[in-house]
């Protein structure tokens, strides 16, 4: 199983830049980053004060700085850039990284923020319809010279998009769990499929897949699966006893337990959020500590 680590956007640039150098240097497979611009608000659409970095400038500055590793937005919603500006937005990042990046994209939820900056969220229908639109305008316009749709929200005319992304074929990320209408998009375009998950869900969203995948033509062994929980990992008893039960939570050994039992439920990848790691020196503290104590053991699952 490979690994990911996500920082939280609320951190300054140099403790993004140092955790994504320190998870490079470790081995650890990807570094991914969250595209909103202000922290959500649990109750409804209200506006809320924070610093969230932007997503793609963020990207863009990993990519320069940061050797190895495989980046991505985890994830990017289509209601935010029309797709043929994020198709060169996608491009132009593939190649500073020397064709590094995952594109990952999702139908947007955050309501605040599309309220906030006069962005059409739109019914659960309209997203998907929307979302699905823009998958095939993406996948055409990464991966052809030229591309024509038109759609309900999506209309290219003989559109180009350069230059071309440095990977001959640029993944794209699906983020969502949503088991009738998502899933089938995973299905026909997705090369990396996440959600966020239990083993038992994650087992059974795979199925839902697979099924999909059945209809459509796909072998879904072709997708890539990656999920995530908060992690909570360290070895004092008394701080892991209020932490268990939510997510993945205990001592080395025991997050090695927790984590098998995704890979076991067909997780190819296990993304750790950072938000749950505290104040730098605790965040590198448990880097470390799942650098050399759990990811060797779990590389061969």
């Amino acid at each position: 199983m490979r690994f990911g680590f996500w920082p939280d956007p609320s951190w300054s640039w140099e403790e993004v830049r140092a955790v994504s150098e320190r998870v490079a240097a470790a081995g650890w497979h990807a570094v991914y980053f969250a595209d909103h611009f202000m922290p959500n608000d649990p109750e409804g659409a209200a506006p809320r004060d924070g610093d969230i970095f932007e997503c793609w400038s963020v990207l863009a500055a990993l990519a320069a700085t940061v050797p190895d590793v495989r980046l991505a937005p985890l994830v990017t919603s289509v209601t935010y850039r029309h797709p043929a500006v994020l198709a060169n937005i996608a491009a132009t990042v593939d190649r500073i990284s020397g064709g590094r990046l995952t594109l990952g994209v999702g139908a947007g939820w955050q309501q605040n923020e599309h309220a906030a900056y006069g962005l059409d969220l739109g019914s659960v229908t309209e997203r998907l319809d929307r979302f699905e639109e823009a998958c095939e305008a993406l996948v055409g316009l990464l991966r052809q010279p030229r591309t024509s749709l038109d759609g309900r929200y999506v209309h290219l005319a003989d559109a180009p998009n350069q230059p071309t992304p440095a990977q001959e074929r640029l993944p794209l990320l699906i983020g969502g769990g949503g088991e009738r209408r998502m899933l089938r998009i995973v299905a026909r375009f997705a090369d990396e499929w996440n959600t966020w998950s239990t083993p038992e869900v994650l087992a059974h969203k795979r199925e839902v897949l697979g099924r999909h995948c059945a209809e459509v033509g796909r072998d879904p062994a072709e997708i890539h699966v990656s999920t995530q929980a908060l992690v909570f990992i360290g070895t004092d008893e008394a701080w892991l006893s209020a932490r268990r039960g939510s997510g993945v939570a205990g001592t080395p050994a025991q997050v090695v337990e927790q984590l098998a039992a995704y890979a076991e439920a067909g997780a190819d990848e296990f993304i750790v959020p950072g938000f749950t790691f505290g104040k730098p020196e605790r965040r590198l503290e448990a880097i470390d500590m799942l650098s050399e104590e759990v990811l060797p053991a779990l590389r061969d699952a």
